[in-house]
């Protein structure tokens, strides 16, 4: 096959090849498979392991996933005696932050400190010395960071005969989402197809909200131009998704955008029930109403699984959570710790990733740190004796002097290790000997090691879903799992589930009904946001996300108020909830308005005529 899909995410890449395929299988009449087919990174992964020898890479070069790159980050901060400065240093995951947007965004250091990390930008020297022994330590250690596989594949793009032999091995290039991509992928696109022959890109700018991640809307707005002639643009206006009243709020907010595409999306499906805009008096409030309307639907038949509450950010849900439970309403909300941070997932993964590429020292120091009695003094003798070569790996963790605490389990990973890097290793069997290796230090180092093993039992599941254990490393490197959940799929926790999320994370799905809350001046736009013109347009994409979410039912909720703490002893309990700038008169009209029911009024009554009880006028005309 001479076609290339590209996307985003594995879960998008999944659907996308399912659908690509069955396409092409109905066109030929028969089983068919795209090989070239996945996410930017697992394709630039690919590209860079078979053109090793041509960029000057190790062919077998690991990956370092974010916690491991941060972790890399913080050991050359230390070394470099970063983090005994007298003034607050960024911490490693800011530092890992601000490199990640220089190399995707390919602005200045200066530029990205000056508007995504003010704060840090009086360290610009400090930091550019550590990115550079951050690199160098990488390069030593032949890993390569998530942003590195971009980096590489864009400089390795650079070289006219190996942009030319890397293109001309595709007939068709198509990408999905093109609305998300950055400098680098853009850059890497149109060095492939420098005359856009080939090349298509489908994508909504309406969509475009990944920002914070150097995504830029500009690459599809201006895709076009970049080709003579112009690339032909074609708007595909008819929406399967939402009822027509839902598409002409959604229609109207984005008609607002400074710079876009214009487009009107028409309902496939025909009318509906017009959305509503619900004014409540606080949080405590929007609680009771939500859930009221959330059981209003489940009694009219549709599941809690197929209705959803958005909001702008992962706190803005705390007081729903609360009341969700008193009232036992199971619901799911994502977010929280992820699969792969878990400190004995790691531990697995590491011992993989070292014998897969005895130069990553740190999964090397981390595993042989695992053992009793083994500290960073011992762990870094052995990865010198080492010295990051694969035959000499099995010898040296043979004949090494171990610490008497750790020499039975020493002897053990010695043969663990002599497996795994024979190239005649079978996989997935290859885990079941770590596994039997590392369950004893599982017992250990963690009171609920039972319950952690069910995580492992979770990841040798999946394991044989890839062919070899370099793809397996590399694709969970690349899209790491949010919990044990993305893995082994649908968890059962209860017979039904309403699904609390994020907007950024509701992207790409849909539900029968639709809460969006809190659209207040200050979440919807983010007061973060609101210095730059393209922030308070990226914040109004991220509302339209939202609304086209819904397919039949859709509420916005804006509180009239808000309970806050460390107020002044005689200061009011709470801020006033401003009307969010993205309701215009226009969208208002898109909408039925509900608001709390009114206060009685014990005001007195007075007769037309009657004499005021103070005769305020007359006390201050004497005043003269």
């Amino acid at each position: 096959m001479r076609i290339l899909l590209l996307t985003f995410s594995r879960r998008a890449a999944r659907e996308m090849i399912g659908r690509a395929e069955r396409l092409v299988e109905a066109a030929r009449h028969g089983p068919v498979r795209l090989p070239w087919a996945g996410t930017f990174h697992s394709i630039g992964a690919r590209l860079l392991r078979e053109y090793a020898d041509r960029v000057g890479l190790d062919a077998s070069f690991g990956i370092l996933d974010r916690g491991d790159a941060a972790d890399l980050v913080d050991l050359v901060r230390h070394e470099l005696g970063l983090s005994a400065m007298r003034r607050r240093f960024p911490r490693k995951d800011t530092c890992l932050a601000i490199y990640s947007q220089r190399v995707n965004s390919g602005w200045p250091l200066e530029r990205v400190l000056q508007e995504v990390f003010p704060w840090c930008a009086e360290w610009r020297d400090e930091l550019s010395k550590l990115f550079r022994a951050y690199v160098e330590r990488k390069q030593a250690n032949g890993v390569l960071d998530y942003d590195d596989l971009l980096l590489w594949w864009a400089a390795a793009m650079s070289d006219a005969s190996l942009a030319a032999a890397i293109g001309a091995r595709f007939d068709h290039v198509l990408v999905d989402e093109y609305q998300d991509t950055n400098a680098l992928q853009a850059q890497i696109l149109l060095a492939m197809k420098p005359e856009g022959r080939g090349l298509a890109v489908v994508g909504d700018d309406a969509q475009s909200i990944y920002a914070f991640r150097a995504a830029d809307v500009g690459n599809i707005l201006d895709f076009a131009a970049k080709f003579e002639p112009p690339a032909r643009r074609i708007t595909l206006e008819t929406n399967y998704r939402s009822v027509q009243p839902v598409l002409d709020a959604a229609n109207t907010l984005i008609a607002q955008a400074a710079r876009q595409h214009p487009k009107v999306l028409r309902a496939q499906r025909g009318a509906g029930a017009r959305p509503q805009l619900v004014t409540v008096i606080d949080e405590r409030a929007q609680a009771d109403w939500v859930i009221d309307a959330v059981l209003r639907h489940r009694e009219a038949a549709v599941p809690l699984k197929r209705q959803a509450v958005l909001f702008r950010s992962s706190h803005h849900a705390a007081a729903l959570e609360i009341e969700l439970a008193r009232r036992n309403i199971p619901f799911v909300k994502h977010g929280g710790l992820k699969f792969l941070e878990a400190a004995h997932v790691k531990d697995l993964l590491s011992v993989l990733r070292w014998a897969g590429n005895p130069r990553n020292a740190i999964a090397g120091f981390r595993v042989l740190q695992l053992m009793s009695g083994v500290g960073p003094a011992t762990a870094q003798r052995c990865l010198d004796a080492i010295g990051g070569s694969a035959s000499r790996l099995p010898r040296v963790l043979r004949d090494f002097p171990a610490p008497a605490a750790a020499r039975e389990e020493w002897r053990r990973l010695a043969e663990v290790m002599t497996m795994l890097v024979d190239p005649a290793a079978r996989w997935p069997a290859q885990l079941e000997p770590v596994r039997h290796w590392y369950r004893p230090v599982l017992e250990r180092r963690h009171d609920d090691a039972a319950v952690r093993a069910a995580d492992l039992d979770v990841l040798q599941s999946i394991a044989a879903g890839f062919g070899t254990r370099e793809r397996f490393l590399t694709e969970l490197a690349l899209d790491p799992p949010q919990a044990s959940g993305d893995l082994a799929g649908e968890p059962l926790r209860d017979e039904d589930w309403l699904v609390l999320s994020t907007v950024h994370s509701a992207k790409g799905q849909e539900w029968d009904a639709v809460f969006v809350i809190n659209v207040n001046d200050g979440n919807f736009p983010n007061e973060y946001a609101t210095g730059r013109a393209g922030s308070i347009d990226e914040e109004r994409r991220l509302l339209y996300v939202a609304l086209t979410r819904a397919r039949d039912a859709l509420y916005l909720i804006e509180p009239q108020r808000y309970f806050v703490t460390q107020q002044p002893r005689y200061g009011d309990g709470y801020v006033h909830g401003a009307r969010s700038r993205f309701l215009t008169d226009a969208l208002l009209e898109c909408f039925d308005r509900l608001g709390p029911a009114p206060e009685p009024d014990h005001a007195p009554v007075r007769c037309a005529g009657a004499a005021p009880e103070v005769d305020v006028a007359a006390q201050i005309r004497r005043m003269w």
